[in-house]
């Protein structure tokens, strides 16, 4: 008799399974089917408030984990949602390569360069640069390339751009100060550098590469008139190079939405970088995946980031980066009939309709918090992270 009731019990668990798994089946049909057909949902999966279904507790830590994530802190990936099993972890030398560049410069306002020792670049000039080496931070590998090369010891004042070509090549550049050593002369040349100095910009110098000028330009606008405020890596490991957004909506009257996730506890969505793809794709991979319809009709901007966070560690399981980024999903107020024609877009006031329901908008409540996201959304005041796709 037990055994029979075990044998129901296991019948009834199979069954149950296969519902669920047929469901999950036929909801990724349909966002599919929306996605080539451009068809609009007639069912609104998920209201446009979080309001009926967070609790206020869950806002309220919800909104101050967003005004910490604005200040510069940093905060513990516990789920990635989108893109791991298209994103390897990451780990130096095998799948990722981190680049630390410093802009460093003196009272006259000239910046420091190094002379190359390589020999397919040998005797040019160049910003002191280099990889991240296994077991290093940023701030860390910095310091040493700075030193090996010029000569010179240095703390990080703040990072003044990134610019990636997907996960597997990041470069970091900061802007920093000396703090003591002596310049590198020809006397201590050695397979790192033949020497550094001084550059005013204006002489004739034969550079390694031009890229650099836009570097220079960076940390000199930052140094004059810093226009975010400063950012330096947050000590928090992760395995993979993802992306935490604060996707945002803005509307009439000040209204602004963050996009949240629900389960397994209402939080901010994070997805993986994928090697084929800008690492700020993962913005493009949310949206699509939360609002499928109306992905050709908005415009996805990651308007920057307002923190990175990073360990390094331990080699293979601490190497990854994630970047708190704040993105803009902005209606596109042009669209297409089935003929081709333009057709003016309807102003609506509010975000699209979730159409996945693992996701919902949430109406910002706090005043200063909103205040915060529409000035940055306006002024894009954050640390700027450039594809170079």
């Amino acid at each position: 008799m037990f055994f029979d009731f075990f044998l129901v019990l296991v019948v009834i668990s199979v069954i149950m399974l296969w519902i669920l798994f047929l469901d999950s089946i036929l909801s990724c049909i349909y966002r599919i089917r929306l996605i080539f057909t451009n068809e609009t949902p007639t069912v609104m999966c998920v209201c446009v408030h979080a309001d009926m279904e967070a609790t206020e507790e869950q806002r309220r830590q919800l909104e101050e984990q967003v005004e910490r994530l604005l200040s510069g802190q940093g905060s513990e990936v516990t789920w990635c949602d989108l893109g791991l099993e298209q994103s390897k972890p990451a780990s130096l030398r095998k799948t990722v390569t981190y680049i630390v560049c410093a802009v460093i410069f003196n009272e006259k306002e000239e910046v420091l360069m190094v002379q190359e020792a390589k020999q397919d670049c040998y005797k040019q000039w160049y910003l002191p640069a280099g990889r991240v080496e296994v077991g290093e931070s940023l701030e860390e590998a910095l310091r040493r390339e700075v030193k090996e090369e010029a000569g010179l010891d240095c703390e990080p004042v703040s990072l003044v751009l990134i610019q990636e070509q997907g996960p597997q090549w990041i470069r970091f550049i900061f802007l920093a100060n000396v703090t003591g050593g002596s310049l590198k002369s020809l006397l201590a040349a050695d397979k790192k550098s033949l020497q550094a100095s001084w550059w005013d910009r204006q002489s004739v110098l034969p550079l390694r590469g031009r890229d650099i000028l836009r570097l220079i330009e960076c940390g000199l606008k930052y140094r004059q008139d810093p226009g975010h405020p400063a950012t330096l890596p947050v000590d928090l490991s992760h395995r993979h190079v993802v992306q935490r957004l604060v996707l945002v909506f803005t509307g009439a009257e000040g209204r602004v939405w963050i996009l949240l996730v629900r389960d397994p506890a209402l939080h901010l969505p994070t997805a993986a970088a994928v090697k084929t793809h800008a690492v700020t794709w993962a913005a493009n991979m949310v949206v699509r995946d939360a609002v499928p319809s109306a992905y050709c009709d908005h415009d996805v901007h990651t308007l920057g980031a307002f923190s990175l966070q990073h360990n390094g560690r331990q080699h293979g399981k601490t190497d990854g980066v994630c970047f708190n980024t704040l993105v803009a999903l902005t209606p596109d107020h042009v669209r297409h009939n089935e003929d081709g024609e333009k057709v003016e877009r309807p102003e609506t006031g509010r975000p699209p309709p979730v159409e996945n329901p693992r996701y919902v908008w949430h109406q910002v409540q706090g005043q200063t918090l909103r205040e915060k996201l529409l000035e940055k959304t306006r002024n894009t005041s954050i640390l700027p992270v450039h594809s170079l796709y």
